[in-house]
């Protein structure tokens, strides 16, 4: 059988790195198959940058292009690492979606900002290259994001069982998928962002590595409602974010106005809750006879957060997507790889239902080989 390779790279919001997968669209009996995969993580530098470019600052548009050419650097040697364990070449591959690193993301006023140099990667990567996924579904006037749900669709969807899939990355999301109805998602708050950055604060560490700091605390119950407090949690969807809104600002903000005096290991076991909880809450809340529950993402390596959350979705069965052969690190990356592969064939991929746009959208800007 003729092959379908693409390739799909992604940089998350959790800051720890590129992930990237060449996949085959054209298996017998399933959606995909990953034939290679590659991480490069961060050098903290570039990781430190990024950071710093979450919010305004000095000579900024130079030092992004100078963020996105580096970028695009681990972008393109990403891509030729997945390449060489697939034991194919550039020349076998239609094209990689590239998502790009997201610096800013106002869909209410009308923008969304991923830094990238897709061009670049087109030129180091010798391969076609899709990029820019969001701005259309944003220009239509919806959220831009999550943009996954679609190939969680394609992926694990089943008629015999309600799942939902849960991805926690910096920030969260939910896909609903239902045996019988649309397939709806959307952003349900912090992942990883708010306890990675405590963690960063207080230990040094980039991020908590299986929650073991945050199985050392209790959750501090007056802190946890404080947070829960937010217009953005109990706003109806369509509804997306980052971590420009849930920034350690944020946080420090509502720990001066609920006079928050606990442990740095209490205050981090309630951020690990307030993800629990506010995933929980849009299951029960969107998808209150799901059975099943789905995790990918790097959150799903955390241990605590993980025990949370099966306490928060019971009686609902919480496994990870590695139960269904595919890893949670490659979700993401086989989702743009998916995307790319829609964009080239001029298929609307976005879901007006996810994110509010006015109508369906074939996504993606392309940059010839």
């Amino acid at each position: 059988m003729p092959r379908d390779l693409y390739a799909g790279v992604m940089s998350g919001t959790s800051l720890d790195g590129v992930d990237a997968v060449v996949a085959d669209f054209a298996v017998k009996g399933k959606a995909c198959e990953t034939l290679g995969a590659a991480h490069i993580a961060f050098p903290s530098m570039l990781r430190d940058e990024l950071l710093a470019l979450q919010q305004p600052g000095n000579n900024e548009l130079a030092r992004a292009g100078a963020a996105a050419n580096l970028l695009a650097e681990m972008y393109a040697d990403a891509i030729a690492r997945a390449l060489a364990e697939a034991k194919v070449t550039a020349n076998d591959v239609v094209a990689a979606g590239v998502h790009g690193q997201t610096l800013r993301h106002r869909p209410d006023r009308g923008f969304t900002v991923q830094l990238n140099n897709p061009a670049r990667v087109a030129e180091k990567a010798d391969m076609q290259i899709v990029a820019d996924f969001r701005s259309r579904d944003v220009a239509a006037g919806g959220q831009g994001a999550p943009l996954v749900p679609a190939f969680h669709a394609a992926l694990f969807a089943r008629r015999d069982r309600h799942r939902v899939v849960v991805n926690i990355g910096g920030i969260a999301n939910i896909t609903d998928l239902p045996p019988d109805g649309d397939v709806r998602g959307f952003d349900t708050g912090p992942g990883n962002v708010l306890s990675d950055l405590w963690c960063a604060r207080n230990r040094g560490a980039t991020f908590d590595a299986q929650g073991a700091w945050a199985a050392e605390g209790k959750p501090n119950p007056t802190l946890l409602a404080a947070l829960l407090a937010d217009p953005f949690f109990s706003a109806p969807p369509p509804k997306s974010t980052h971590r420009d809104k849930f920034s350690l600002q944020w946080l420090e903000d509502r720990l001066a106005a609920a006079a928050i005096d606990d442990s740095a290991e209490n205050i981090q076991a309630t951020l690990v809750a307030l993800s629990a909880r506010t995933i929980g809450d849009a299951i029960r809340g969107y998808a209150p006879t799901a059975d099943e529950v789905l995790a990918c993402g790097g959150g799903a390596n955390n241990v605590t957060l993980m025990k949370y959350l099966a306490n928060e979705i019971e009686p609902r069965t919480l496994r990870t997507t590695a139960d269904e052969g595919v890893p949670i690190e490659q979700v993401e990356p086989l989702a743009f790889a998916w995307l790319a592969r829609e964009a080239i064939a001029r298929r609307p991929a976005n879901l007006p239902e996810v994110t509010g746009a006015r109508g369906k959208r074939v996504l993606g800007a392309v940059y010839p080989r």
